[in-house]
């Protein structure tokens, strides 16, 4: 743990009863009370995290829209100044560097949020390839605390913070909250209604203090990163590293979607408007085991015995109390209802592919 950087709240979350451990760099608690029991206080009534690890990259300039948009999949030039956009970032031959989201904060300054480990590949991508604009990386000097599950908005109203109750999804705006000024955003990684809230450093620990105690009466607990991975997964949410990165792309991903190939020039259209063209040739699919076993990150896909593909992520899903995962499999195996196996150790155990997202919250 010495050698691994530190959040602002660590010495928080040891008093929380924190378990803490490794993960992309840094020391992170990765569950208090236990992984089920966070999990599903986040989907009843609410959760808090800690996601300080990730980065914060800004570009400003009077075309700062026009060059993030160069480096990301999705269309930010016609960005509203109080909202925000998932993207995907590629190389030049469409692999995923990264998947990113980018606000549009005022005229002339964007925000970029990267994932923690990716943030040095990320912020040097964005600082060789920015042009006519000045870039900052303000990771370092930012936390990031996100509050969420449907309880968020009444916990916002009872910390008194009234700018932000209209807020629309990945709607962005400033407010104060416990004597800091900060910045909220209705994103988050769950699969759940709630706020991401950034804010200097030197606030993280009134503001933690502060949402956790306003938070207390409508069942608001301290979450950690293994609640936060089964509640993306339900949500078939992606994540760097285990479902995407440079080797994939985003069509066989599911992430076709972010790709604007009919608007402006970006690192990457030219490779990803042949793969749509050819269409990809493997996708990525849920999967609900059928027989005794949980499908683990890396472990093989069989279809007739043989080998077709493999597990990125899985899980236990608490709320849905099903054993599910996501593969990458063939596209022509790639059908809601294809019975596949998964090997586990020595044996194949029976699985079905299902439809994603696996869990999706009622509006």
């Amino acid at each position: 743990m010495a050698e691994l950087k530190r959040t602002p709240l660590a010495d928080r979350h040891r008093a929380l009863g924190a378990r803490m451990v490794p993960f992309a760099g840094w020391e992170m608690p990765v569950q208090y009370e236990g992984i089920k029991a966070e999990h599903l206080a986040v989907r009843e009534k609410a959760g808090l995290f800690d996601v300080s690890h990730m980065g914060e990259l800004y570009v400003t300039g009077a075309s700062a829209l026009a060059a993030v948009d160069r480096l990301v999949t999705n269309d930010v030039t016609k960005l509203p100044v109080g909202q925000a956009i998932y993207t995907c970032c590629c190389n030049a031959e469409g692999g995923i560097l990264d998947d990113l989201i980018v606000y549009h904060l005022q005229e002339g300054r964007v925000l970029i949020v990267c994932n923690a480990g990716n943030r040095e590949k990320i912020a040097a991508h964005f600082a060789k390839n920015l042009e006519g604009v000045t870039f900052e990386d303000a990771s370092d000097a930012t936390s990031l605390i996100a509050l969420q599950g449907p309880a968020s908005l009444e916990i916002i109203r009872a910390a008194g913070a009234p700018e932000l109750l209209d807020l629309p999804a990945f709607g962005t705006a400033e407010a104060t909250l416990f004597g800091h000024r900060i910045r909220a955003a209705r994103t988050g990684y769950t699969g759940e209604d709630g706020f991401e809230i950034f804010v200097a450093n030197e606030g993280a620990v009134a503001v933690w203090d502060g949402l956790l105690e306003v938070g207390q009466p409508h069942g608001l607990v301290p979450a950690g990163l293994g609640a936060r991975d089964t509640l993306r997964l339900e949500a078939a949410l992606r994540l760097y590293g285990n479902d995407i990165d440079e080797s994939t792309n985003p069509f066989e991903a599911g992430l076709g979607w972010t790709v604007k190939l009919d608007a402006g020039d970006f690192i990457g259209k030219d490779a990803l408007a042949r793969i749509k063209a050819e269409g990809p040739t493997r996708k990525l699919v849920g999967i609900e085991m059928i027989g005794k076993g949980i499908a683990r990150h890396g472990y093989p896909v069989l279809s007739g015995g043989e080998p077709v593909g493999q597990v990125t992520s899985g899980s236990p899903c608490p709320t849905l109390e099903k054993n599910l995962g996501l593969a990458y499999v063939p596209a022509s195996l790639a059908r809601v209802g294809e019975r596949v196996d998964i090997q586990i150790r020595d044996k194949a155990i029976e699985a079905r592919i299902v439809k994603i997202p696996f869990y999706k919250r009622s509006r």
